[in-house]
């Protein structure tokens, strides 16, 4: 299974010593040689690199190891390829445009009937390649699409979380589902299932979180994967396994947390994304027979 990375601050960070830890995990201690890819948020935009390679041996992570590239909201990944072939388009982070912003998805799981499921049949996105994480993400961009609808206003993060959570719901129907999606705005993360190392079984937990805060003074988090320098600072970083020796939490099966300038915005557990989902179906037949 594929290694996911996030990281939301109220002030732009850095994640250079986590992603040479995750790209560890491409190669060298992990199998995971098909591909890597970490994105930066710059305001509405992004700043995405990624290549069809393994991490452990990328020139392009020693670049961005050697650059003080530094965002409010970071998104990073690593393939083992369990569908599509080993390619560029095949890479996360996959990253879309909706009203005026990029909107950003990686996943860590398989999705094998997502092609045959009625209700992951996209409409206005389309994947550029093959893989069961691209198509969940045009999926979700669908269903956002009915809040995101003006260029330039946000819908309220309640909204957008119910949409995820619904979302995340279904699509643990049809196989492991972790992923981190984010709209430049929150950084969402939803946690299932994964191979866990120690029983070779695929259970929860899917992500762990670690939340870390920095007063005026004190020397930054270099020793929690983190590169930080300047004023008083709140950081969640999130990852598929632990990333140091200390105590991470670790999302409950089906939970989607909300993620904002490095503090906890929202949380839908995995009882309350079905209500989530209940609504939203609720509101597409009221719009059928309206139509």
């Amino acid at each position: 299974m594929c290694e996911l990375l996030g990281l939301s601050s109220d002030v732009a960070a850095t994640v250079n010593i986590s992603l040479m830890k995750l790209a560890e995990h491409g190669g060298h201690t992990g199998p995971h040689r098909d591909g890597w890819g970490v994105a930066y948020y710059e305001g509405s935009d992004l700043r995405l690199i990624k290549e069809a390679a393994a991490a452990a041996d990328s020139d392009w992570v020693r670049f961005v190891r050697d650059h003080d590239l530094r965002s409010p909201i970071v998104v990073a990944h690593v393939r083992k390829a369990t569908m599509g072939e080993r390619s560029y388009r095949n890479t996360q982070p996959f990253a879309r445009e909706l009203a005026g912003r990029m909107h950003l998805f990686a996943h860590n799981g398989w999705l094998a009937d997502i092609f045959n499921a009625p209700a992951f049949q996209p409409r206005r996105f389309s994947a550029v390649g093959e893989t069961d994480s691209e198509r969940a993400f045009c999926v979700l961009l669908d269903r956002l699409s009915e809040l995101w609808t003006r260029p330039g206003e946000f819908p309220s993060l309640d909204a957008r979380l119910n949409v995820v959570s619904a979302f995340a719901r279904e699509l643990r129907g049809l196989g492991p589902a972790n992923f981190l999606y984010s709209d430049g705005d929150a950084l969402f993360a939803h946690g299932h299932r994964r191979i866990q190392a120690a029983t070779s079984r695929v259970e929860p937990p899917g992500l762990v979180w670690l939340q870390r805060r920095c007063h005026p003074g004190e020397a930054g988090f270099a020793a929690s994967g983190l590169s930080i320098e300047g004023a008083h600072q709140s950081v969640v970083l999130l990852a598929s396994v632990p990333l140091t020796d200390e105590p991470w939490n670790s999302l409950s099966e089906g939970e989607v947390i909300a993620i904002r300038e490095g503090e906890i915005a929202g949380r839908r557990l995995a009882a309350d994304a079905q209500t989530c989902a209940l609504e939203a179906l609720d509101q597409f037949e009221a719009k059928s027979r309206s139509a």
